[in-house]
Parts: structure tokens; C-alpha cells; sequence
């Protein structure tokens, strides 16, 4: 089967422009606004404390995403729902929040679904995506964590923080996560995607939006 081809512009309608460096300055994340606005992709992903209420960032048709529980997940289900509360009310479209896979290996699937739920609660109408570490997890824990999600009202399953050293996405996992998830929710491939191809491969398995730090390499290599 000839692999699938995808040009610049529809690359970039799906990919969420990201700078997540505990380094990063505001003036760095003002200059990833301004790249995603040329890009011309779907949203930027940047850390919780670079959105501001009172300072937006100049993004026009680029929407705005953050993060929550990042990267352990290992945080107060009450933390999580505050901290995607308060990213909404400064801005934020979207919210990508790290299960607790603590919970998870432990088999505390019903730990797992409560802080899902406060999170779903807390973000309202905005769209939430969440973090399964898919790397770090076993087959059988993937299909808990997607069917929590499901559950639970996310929008998205996502493949990795990008930070975990088990790795980030691969096709085979973003297959498990939508053959678990079905049409009903987004699969979102993060971590690891560098070039043109590794792109296309993720979304033939199934991911509908992509994770990335280097957007322009990537979308470099589409044709026009």
C-alpha cells in the first residue's frame, strides 16, 4: 500500500506547535506563537504558568493548549483540577493532563477515573486530552487507561509527555489507543515525531493530532 501523502498545509492543521522546556522564557514562547501563526498549524502547546489572563499571547487562528499533572502525573487529583481550572480562566482551548500512572500500575482503576472526572470537570467546555505514557505501560494497561478516558468525557488520548524515558510515541501504540478509543475521541501522538515520515506513519495508524517541537523540520519535508 503506497503510504499516505499529506501536504504542508494540511500537516500543519493538525499538529500542536510545542515548547514545554522547564528552561523556556515567555520571550521564547512568544516566538512559538509567532512560528505556529506562520505555520500555520492548529495550536501551541506551552506550560500552565506562560498563560495569562491579563497578557495573551498573539496567536489569531492558532489555539491555545497547556498542560496539567506535568510530566509525573503524580500530583493531587485536587491539584490537577485546579491547575486546569485556572489554565482555562487565563486561556487556554485545551488541556493535555497526565494520568496518575501510579494509580494505574497499582490497579486503582476507580483513583484513576475519580481524577479524570475532577479534571473534566474543571476544564468545562474546553478540550481535554490525556496523557497515557503509552511507553511505560503494558498492552492491557493501555486499554484501562483509553477506556477510563472514554469514560470519563475526555476528548483525546494522548501517547507521552515527551519526557519519560521509556520513550514517546510509536505507530503501534497510537493503533492500540484507537483501536481501543474508536471514532469517538482523538489520538494524539507526542514525543519522539522529528521528521515528515515518522508523521505520516502516525497518522496512518490512527492519530489525529501531533505533538511537536521541531514543526518546521517536519513540515519541511511535505510536499507543498
Amino acid at each position: 500500500m503506497a503510504a499516505m501523502s499529506l501536504s504542508r498545509r494540511e500537516l500543519a492543521l493538525v499538529i500542536d506547535h510545542t515548547l514545554l522546556k522547564p528552561e523556556a522564557t515567555r520571550a521564547q514562547v512568544e516566538a512559538l506563537a509567532a512560528e505556529a501563526r506562520e505555520l500555520g498549524t492548529y495550536a501551541i502547546c506551552v506550560s500552565p504558568s506562560m498563560l495569562a489572563a491579563d497578557r495573551p499571547l498573539e496567536l489569531g487562528p492558532v489555539r491555545l493548549a497547556t498542560v496539567a499533572g506535568f510530566p509525573s502525573g503524580q500530583h493531587h487529583a485536587a491539584i490537577k483540577a485546579a491547575e486546569a481550572a485556572r489554565a482555562v480562566a487565563d486561556g487556554a482551548d485545551e488541556v493535555d493532563v497526565v494520568l496518575n500512572f501510579g494509580l494505574l500500575k497499582a490497579g486503582d482503576l476507580a483513583g484513576v477515573a475519580a481524577e479524570l472526572s475532577a479534571v473534566r470537570r474543571a476544564t468545562g467546555t474546553a478540550v481535554l486530552k490525556v496523557i497515557i505514557e503509552a511507553a511505560a505501560l503494558t498492552g492491557a494497561e493501555i486499554r484501562e487507561a483509553c477506556a477510563i478516558a472514554v469514560t470519563t468525557g475526555a476528548d483525546f488520548v494522548k501517547t507521552s509527555t515527551g519526557f519519560h524515558p521509556a520513550g514517546g510515541a510509536t505507530p503501534e501504540a497510537v493503533a492500540l489507543m484507537r483501536s481501543c478509543v474508536g471514532d469517538g475521541l482523538g489520538v494524539k501522538a507526542s514525543g519522539g515525531i522529528r521528521d515528515y515520515a515518522t508523521a505520516v506513519r502516525m497518522i496512518e495508524a490512527g492519530a489525529t493530532r501531533l505533538g511537536l517541537s521541531g514543526s518546521r523540520a517536519v513540515l519541511a519535508g511535505a510536499p507543498a
